[in-house]
């Protein structure tokens, strides 16, 4: 069984939780509950749980404050959020689960469904620390993004990727040093989430981080060279919209 704790300073909220897990998800336990800072701590600590279902605002202070003062943490988290789109981004980047408010049966019953299969694989401090990282400036530039490999949790600097090439359902990131990563993930899901980050696909296959385009060359219908100076094709009906990008450097 995999032991829970609900933190939500809303009575109501905790008492739908509740009820959706002990319908749907046979595998689930709810231990204990708690309402803010001081009771999340304190049952946390009581039940030693697998898994957190912790809200971000309540009283005394946030999750955030919680898990601060916990430290490292053993168990897994699904956050609980009424927060802006551009702190979902932040979730997002940081490959953190989360639901938002008001709480859909669906999407938790999917969320606590995920964790089933990851729970004893996930990092979630490292997760933590690159969320951390993104809060303050998601709205702007990302500074950290999460990809995981067959064998590791890897947190990188968005800035330090030159590029993501697709390899079917797989992406590989290039990066500035010249490493490279491979992750299951594929390259459309990756296009949406760095769209707003200076990236751009200019071929079915290539995502590009324009800030590290070193030159455009013409022959042979249309190639890009990148700082780590690898190559990659321009698809046609890219072509004038890099272009114009490139004249308004």
């Amino acid at each position: 069984m995999i032991r829970t704790v609900v933190i939500d300073d809303e009575v109501r909220a905790r008492k739908i939780i509740t009820n959706i897990l002990d319908k749907n998800c046979s595998t689930v336990s709810v231990v204990g509950e708690a309402n803010d800072v001081k009771t999340g701590i304190d049952a946390i600590k009581l039940h030693n749980p697998d898994l957190v279902l912790l809200d971000i605002k309540m009283p005394g202070g946030t999750g955030f404050d919680l898990l601060e003062t916990l430290g490292e943490i053993d168990f897994k988290l699904i956050f609980i959020t009424a927060f802006d789109e551009y702190a979902v981004r932040a979730f997002k980047f940081s490959a953190l689960d989360y639901i938002l408010k008001p709480v859909n049966s669906d999407e938790l019953i999917a969320a606590v469904e995920k964790t089933e299969h990851v729970l004893q694989n996930d990092d979630v401090n490292l997760k933590l620390q690159a969320f951390m990282a993104n809060i303050d400036d998601i709205s702007k530039v990302a500074k950290k993004i999460v990809l995981r490999t067959s064998e590791s949790i890897h947190v990188v600097n968005v800035q330090d990727i030159v590029r993501c090439v697709s390899e079917r359902s797989y992406t590989w990131f290039y990066f500035i040093d010249n490493r490279k990563l491979l992750v299951a993930k594929p390259l459309n899901h990756f296009e949406e989430l760095l769209q707003d980050q200076h990236f751009l696909r200019i071929h079915r296959s290539h995502l590009i981080n324009f800030k590290h385009l070193k030159r455009y060359d013409k022959a042979e219908g249309g190639m890009v060279v990148m700082d780590d100076d690898s190559t990659a094709a321009v698809a046609n009906r890219k072509r004038d919209f890099l272009l114009k990008l490139i004249e308004q450097l």
